[in-house]
């Protein structure tokens, strides 16, 4: 009976077509990282932006993350780049691809500093210059990849769908900037984004 019974379970959980959720990946390590280079970079302390580019592309990829509470306090989707100009990116759409060589169209790993707010012709026209600190993100600025908004990005989850291409910046829906937007302008220090895969 007891078998009977946890088949029928299993049978349940496996074959339901209900939602389920994915559990959120763990950053306690890349979140200690941050604050350390962060401590040691003269950088804020009360916030940064992690990008997890291994995440698929319709779901919810940019996470605000607070050092003092140890939590995710906002997430939303964020573009990557079509990475297809010196060759063929037959998975461009699902798959972050990174390059940092100019006009390559691709994502750059790594950590960055925010710099200014500037006017963008893009979203809410507002973007946030993006300083690479790193040799994977050394040309971010020659490249002009900055942080702005696109209309054409959603402010909730697409998945199975994908969110649509950049020319490697990381761009957000309209509302999810307004918020980035609102914590940037009370920060004194510079803020750490972090995109990792």
């Amino acid at each position: 009976m007891k078998n009977i019974l946890l088949i029928s379970f299993l049978s349940f959980i496996c074959c339901n077509n209900a939602k389920v959720e994915i559990p959120v990946k763990d950053y306690t390590t890349k979140n200690a990282e941050a604050l350390k280079y962060c401590k040691d970079n003269g950088f804020n302390q009360d916030f940064y932006f992690l990008i997890d580019m291994s995440i698929h592309p319709g779901k919810n990829r940019f996470f605000i993350h607070d050092f003092k509470s140890n939590t995710i306090t906002d997430k939303n989707l964020v573009t990557h780049g079509s990475c297809d100009t010196f060759e063929e990116n037959p998975t461009q759409w699902e798959k972050a691809k990174f390059d940092n060589r100019t006009d390559s169209h691709c994502s750059m790993k790594g950590k960055f500093k925010i710099g200014k707010r500037d006017y963008s012709s893009w979203g809410i026209h507002v973007k946030y210059v993006l300083h690479g600190m790193e040799k994977s993100n050394s040309n971010a600025e020659k490249r002009v990849v900055v942080l702005h908004s696109w209309d054409a990005v959603s402010d909730k989850e697409v998945y199975p769908q994908v969110s649509p291409l950049s020319w490697g910046c990381p761009a957000v829906s309209n509302e999810f900037m307004k918020k980035l937007d609102a914590k940037l302008k009370t920060s004194t220090k510079p803020v750490l984004l972090w995109i990792i895969d």
